[in-house]
């Protein structure tokens, strides 16, 4: 099974090249997009079309409904599955999406954790009861590790907290012992290079797409069903509504705020592509194609 990936920031192009390039070496598709997991989150997420989907198996879309966590440790579950099925059906692997970070987490890999029993649960959530008393214990016996971490990231606290109930040592102490173990060792990568005035542009029509396909009634939706408190509502294009709904701003700020903070994201994805592969392949979308497939055929 040979297998690439394909990144680069929001509304760049990735999910058509990588379909594109998915039908040309009879590939599945991986998704490492944050937003695409989640189920009933179609607009904001601006996933592929049915249409799309069906012209190529895809993984990591609508597995979780929005409530649930999703993390590392679950993308990479998901990840060995895929590979698993792709050797069953004798297919190859595009993986596709702008969160890098889940990508580099499978050329970095995980430390093990330690072995949580019940009483260790427990004692954590009783902790977490007070989330800063939590943050300040730990801060105070691992400050190297907790300046990672903000004071309000309770899956975070709540992680470190496991490892230091559940090992007796820090988080720190525990991960110098228990080093992460890459889950890839070899994975060409391809990052669309794109002008930031082009890009600023893309992102501007693809609001107005997806206000005009009824982004605000998507929004409503999800809000009544699962209300504002999950991770996956405090997502770009979902707080904007929701501050449009509230009143404090009107329907032009609302997109303008959208197309903002999404071409601030898109910057940040940029410099995290840049900064975090060694090998990696950087060309403008209209000649990804071409390279990819003369490096892959």
């Amino acid at each position: 099974m040979r297998q690439l990936a394909i990144i680069g920031p929001t509304a760049s192009g990735k999910s058509d090249l990588g379909i594109e390039i998915a039908k040309q070496i009879d590939a599945y598709i991986l998704s490492i997009d944050s937003l695409s997991i989640y189920k009933e989150i179609d607009i904001v997420a601006a996933k592929p079309s049915k249409e799309e989907l069906r012209e190529v198996k895809h993984f990591g879309i609508d597995r979780l409904y929005p409530h649930e966590h999703f993390s590392v440790e679950i993308f990479i579950q998901l990840y060995k599955e895929v590979v698993e099925q792709c050797h069953e059906d004798g297919k190859n692997l595009v993986i596709v999406g702008g969160t890098s970070f889940y990508l580099k987490s499978l050329l970095d890999g995980l430390s093990k954790l330690p072995e949580i029993n019940t009483l260790t649960q427990e004692r954590v959530t009783k902790k977490l009861q007070n989330l800063t008393q939590a943050y300040e214990e730990l801060a105070a016996a691992d400050p190297i590790y907790m300046q990672k971490i903000t004071p309000n990231d309770r899956y975070r606290i709540e992680k470190a907290l496991l490892i230091y109930e559940a090992s007796g040592v820090t988080p720190s102490e525990w991960f110098a012992k228990n080093p992460a173990k890459p889950i890839i060792t070899e994975l060409p990568i391809y990052n669309i290079d794109v002008e930031r005035a082009v890009l600023r542009e893309r992102i501007t029509k693809r609001t107005q797409k997806m206000y005009d396909m009824g982004l605000i009634d998507e929004v409503c939706y999800l809000e009544q069903k699962y209300t504002r408190a999950p991770n996956s509502m405090k997502a770009i294009g979902i707080v904007e509504v929701l501050e449009y709904l509230d009143g404090t701003i009107n329907k032009d700020e609302m997109l303008q705020l959208i197309s903002t903070h999404t071409a601030q994201l898109a910057k940040r994805q940029q410099t995290f592509n840049r900064s975090q592969f060694k090998d990696i392949t950087h060309a403008k979308l209209e000649d990804l194609a071409a390279i990819i497939l003369n490096n892959t055929l």
